[in-house]
């Protein structure tokens, strides 16, 4: 059987504050698979976690259990400086995000990739000037193409937002408070009340 892309093993992050007596303020769980190459598609509220899943799937983030595997790897067991070789994290205006150092990167192990297998952008700045929609959607099917996977955080605020999700994302994760539904589709998607709330006055044009 073949190696999935990319595999979020029952991921969990906790957040606590208190010194003696520890309260927990938040709690991110996740747990999903990407078999082969796709355009997912990822929303939800802010502050409902959607930041932390990206940074723990790119390693910046440390989980409090479970794992994440890039083609079979163990993320947050590769070097360093070679993450970004399996999953890269382009924040807004496409800055990558930076990890903190825990362990000897000599201890760890190579990520045996030159480019970046998942890519994961997080609600891109798209411009409705000058053909830079088109030129991004181009951007993310070659990387489809060339057997990667593109995760694709947006925050609708314009019916066009939903109009790219639908036209290129081929499966969704909607994340609230922590939490992950997870959709085959975007009519699928639609189907969830917290994602009918969170749409609001855009359900119409969603659906």
């Amino acid at each position: 059987m073949a190696t999935p892309i990319l595999e979020v093993r029952d991921l969990v992050k906790t957040y606590t504050q208190g010194v003696f007596t520890k309260q927990e303020t938040f709690r991110l769980e996740a747990a999903f698979s990407v078999a082969e190459p796709a355009v997912v598609g990822v929303m939800g509220p802010n502050g409902s976690g959607k930041t932390t899943m990206f940074e723990l799937m790119t390693g910046s983030n440390r989980p409090t259990a479970g794992e994440v595997r890039v083609m079979g790897r163990n993320i947050h067991e590769v070097k360093y400086r070679e993450r970004d070789r399996l999953a890269i994290h382009y924040h807004q205006s496409y800055q990558v995000r930076h990890f903190s150092k825990l362990k000897p990167s000599f201890l760890m192990q190579s990520a045996q990739s030159d480019y970046p297998i998942v890519h994961l952008f997080d609600e891109p700045q798209f411009n409705t000037q000058d053909g830079y929609i088109g030129f991004m959607l181009d951007f993310f099917a070659k990387l489809r193409a060339d057997g990667r996977v593109v995760f694709l955080c947006l925050h609708p605020n314009e019916p066009f937002h939903l109009e790219i999700m639908q036209d290129i994302c081929e499966r969704y994760i909607f994340v609230q408070k922590g939490q992950l539904v997870l959709a085959r589709d975007f009519t699928t998607l639609l189907e969830h009340e917290p994602v009918q709330d969170y749409l609001g006055e855009l359900l119409p044009a969603a659906a």
